[in-house]
């Protein structure tokens, strides 16, 4: 297992990568607007890692694990749905003979074999054109992140793959994965053999290039990034 991350330059990194015996987790904290700031999206996406760390077994469906993750933290730090610190979610998990994955908004996995499965929730982007995107959270027809709702565990995307057909699985945050998605820099398959560090910062220097935003409009200059590449 291979992994890398680092923060948007001057602030702290809210990305989280977790690296289990038979698992790895990555989550992309998001800020809610009207909380403190000791519960921002980076506490968390170090709380639900925590949560899912002590719960991920081998056989429980990983909606599943989500959805008591949240429900654990719901209980234990009484959030409230609407109005809380929320994150994206992947988990891989893997055992001798398979490979089980799932994404909660805009954090890809992306399985090689003899071509690449990428498993992304689009949810959120589709509605990104929508000044009022935020009314849409956890909402049916709009898009679901891991916050103070368990059942938004269950409108999660997953996939299964027999281990022996995959080679090496990625998994990144939007800051990373903003670099094939939308800037063009580089496809899946150079993810794969390229060192992890040089793929951040050359997504770094290619938004220091557009630091107006005109040719990859965007909300912000840079994004926090973190990325895990197991090879099987």
């Amino acid at each position: 297992m291979e992994t890398a991350e680092q923060g948007a330059p001057g602030r702290v990194t809210e990305d989280r990568i977790r690296v289990l015996p038979n698992a790895v987790v990555v989550l992309d904290g998001v800020t809610s607007r009207t909380r403190p700031p000791d519960r921002n999206g980076g506490w968390y996406a170090t709380q639900l890692a925590d949560q899912l760390s002590r719960l991920i077994n081998d056989t429980d469906p990983l909606k599943d694990l989500l959805a008591r993750a949240i429900a654990s933290l719901v209980t234990e730090h009484g959030l409230v749905p609407g109005d809380s610190p929320s994150a994206t979610a992947a988990i891989v998990r893997w055992s001798e003979t398979t490979i089980d994955a799932l994404v909660l908004c805009d954090t890809p996995v992306v399985a090689f074999g003899q071509t690449a499965h990428v498993l992304e929730d689009t949810r959120l982007e589709d509605l990104r054109p929508d000044p009022e995107i935020l009314r849409w959270k956890n909402k049916p027809g709009g898009y679901w992140v891991a916050e103070a709702e368990p059942a938004a565990a269950h409108q999660a995307l997953t996939a299964s793959w027999p281990r022996e057909e995959i080679r090496q699985v990625i998994v990144a945050t939007d800051g990373v994965s903003c670099g094939v998605s939308d800037y063009g820099l580089f496809s899946w398959e150079d993810l794969k053999q390229l060192p992890l560090g040089e793929v951040l910062d050359r997504i770094r220097e290619a938004e220091r290039g557009d630091s107006e935003h005109k040719r990859w409009p965007r909300y912000k200059t840079h994004d926090d990034q973190a990325i895990a590449r197991l090879t099987t």
